[in-house]
C-alpha cells in the first residue's frame, strides 16, 4: 500500500462531505466515486488495494459504500478518521431524510398525498432495477441462478427476519460443496504484513462487541421494556444482517417496523422512494424511519441512524486487519459467490412482498412502474432524476385534475 497520505482530519472530513453531496447513484455508483477520487485522482490506493478493501466490504453485511469509506478513513487516520469519514459521507442524506420524514408527518396528514403514492410506485421500479443488473452480474451460470431463486422461493413461503440469516447461511455452505472453483475469483501475490499483538487483540473486541450486541440487546430490550433500546436494537438488528446492501435492508426492517404497528406500510414506502432521490448511502432510510416511529422525532433519528450503522463500524475494524490473509482460500471464495446469488434472491422475494404486492393496485400504477423501468434500464437515468420526476409529475397532475 502507499505511503498513508498527510491528512488533517478536517480535510478528510471536507472530502469525505463532498462526496456525501454529489455521490448520486446507489452503492456500486458509490464506490465508482471513491474510486476516481482516492484510486486516480489522490493515489492513495492502487487498483489492486482499492479491489481488495471493495471485496471485503462486499462480503460484510451492512452499507457496502459506507463500509469502503470507514475503511478508507481507517486506514488514514485510524479511528477518529473512521468515524469522520463516515460523519461527512453520510451526513446530508440524513439531514435531508429528517426533513423529508418531517415535512411527511406534515404534509401527509394535511394535503393530497399523490406525490407520495408516486415515490411508492416508483419505488417498485428500483427494486426491479436492483434485481435485473445484480442478476445480470452475480447469477452468471446455472448452480448460482438455482441459488438465487431457491433462496427467493423460502423468503416468499417463510417470512420473518430470521429467515433471510437461515437463507444466507445455507447459501454459504452450498456454495463451499458445489459451486465449482472457477466461480471464485483468482489469489493473487499482494504482500500481507503480519498483524501486532495489539492489532489483533483490538479486532478480536470489535467482533466480540458485534456479537455481543446482537444477542444480547434483544433479551435487555424486552426486560426493560424501553421504547428507545427496542428502537436500537431493531436498527442494530437490521445493520448487523443485511447482506447486499440498501435494498435488501427494506424486507428486514418491512419485517420488524411496520407489524409492530411503529409506523405504516404507506410510510414505510414513501420514506424509500424518497430515500432514491438523494445523494450518500440509502442506508440514511433510518433516519427517516427512526424519526416517524419514534415519539420524539429528532432522537429517533439520530438513535435509528447510529443503530444502523455501528455494525459496519465493528465489522471493518475486526476484519479488515485479517481480510487479506482470508480472502486467498478457494473455500472461502465460493462461500461468497453463493452468498451474492442468495442476496438477488431475496431482493426478488422483496420486489413482490412487501413492494409490488402492497403498492400496484391498478393498471395505471403498473404503467408508472414499467415507464420508470424503463427510464431506468433502457435509458439508463439516474434514480434521483426518475424518483423526483414523479413526485413533480404528480403534484403537477393533481393540480390539474
Amino acid at each position: 500500500m502507499n505511503s498513508v497520505p498527510a491528512v488533517t482530519l478536517w480535510q478528510l472530513w471536507l472530502i469525505f462531505l463532498k462526496l456525501g453531496c454529489s455521490s448520486f447513484g446507489g452503492p456500486v455508483a458509490h464506490l465508482a466515486y471513491f474510486r476516481h477520487e482516492f484510486v486516480q485522482q489522490r493515489r492513495w490506493y492502487t487498483e489492486q488495494e482499492y479491489a481488495e478493501l471493495v471485496a471485503l466490504c462486499q462480503f460484510l453485511p451492512g452499507p457496502a459504500s459506507s463500509q469502503v469509506g470507514i475503511g478508507i478513513g481507517y486506514y488514514v487516520r485510524g479511528y477518529r478518521g473512521a468515524l469522520l469519514s463516515w460523519l461527512g459521507f453520510t451526513l446530508p442524506s440524513a439531514i435531508l431524510m429528517a426533513l423529508f420524514a418531517a415535512s411527511y408527518l406534515w404534509l401527509g396528514q394535511n394535503s393530497n398525498p399523490s406525490w407520495l403514492t408516486a415515490l411508492k410506485i416508483v419505488a417498485v421500479a428500483v427494486v426491479a432495477q436492483a434485481v435485473w443488473s445484480m442478476a445480470k452480474t452475480l447469477c452468471p451460470d446455472r448452480a448460482r441462478a438455482s441459488i438465487a431463486l431457491l433462496s427467493a422461493i423460502l423468503m416468499l413461503v417463510y417470512s420473518g427476519a430470521l429467515v433471510q440469516l437461515v437463507v444466507i447461511v445455507l447459501a454459504s455452505v452450498a456454495g463451499m460443496l458445489f459451486l465449482p472453483p472457477a466461480a471464485a475469483r483468482d489469489a493473487d501475490n499482494i504482500a500481507r504484513p503480519a498483524l501486532t499483538r495489539a492489532q489483533k487483540w483490538r479486532a478480536i473486541g470489535c467482533l466480540l462487541l458485534f456479537f455481543l450486541l446482537l444477542f444480547a440487546l434483544p433479551y435487555v430490550a424486552e426486560l426493560t421494556d424501553n421504547a428507545q433500546l427496542r428502537l436500537f436494537d431493531a436498527f442494530y438488528r437490521a445493520g448487523a444482517l443485511v447482506f447486499g446492501g440498501g435494498h435488501v435492508v427494506l424486507p428486514l426492517l418491512q419485517a420488524q417496523l411496520v407489524p409492530a404497528g411503529w409506523l405504516s406500510n404507506d410510510s414505510f414506502l414513501a420514506g424509500y422512494g424518497a430515500a432514491q432521490a438523494l445523494p450518500g448511502p440509502l442506508f440514511t432510510f433510518a433516519t427517516y424511519l427512526g424519526a416517524i416511529s419514534a415519539p420524539v422525532a429528532w432522537q429517533g433519528a439520530i438513535l435509528a441512524t447510529l443503530a444502523i450503522f455501528l455494525p459496519a463500524f465493528l465489522l471493518v475494524f475486526a476484519l479488515l486487519p485479517w481480510w487479506q490473509q482470508l480472502r486467498h482460500f478457494s473455500l472461502l471464495q465460493r462461500s461468497i459467490a453463493a452468498v451474492n446469488a442468495a442476496v438477488v434472491g431475496i431482493l426478488l422475494a422483496a420486489l413482490y412482498q412487501p413492494v409490488f404486492s402492497s403498492v400496484v393496485t391498478q393498471a395505471s400504477d403498473m404503467a408508472l412502474v414499467l415507464l420508470a423501468f424503463i427510464a431506468l434500464v433502457v435509458w439508463k437515468l439516474p434514480p434521483y432524476l426518475v424518483v423526483l420526476a414523479a413526485a413533480c409529475g404528480a403534484i403537477m397532475f393533481s393540480q390539474w385534475a
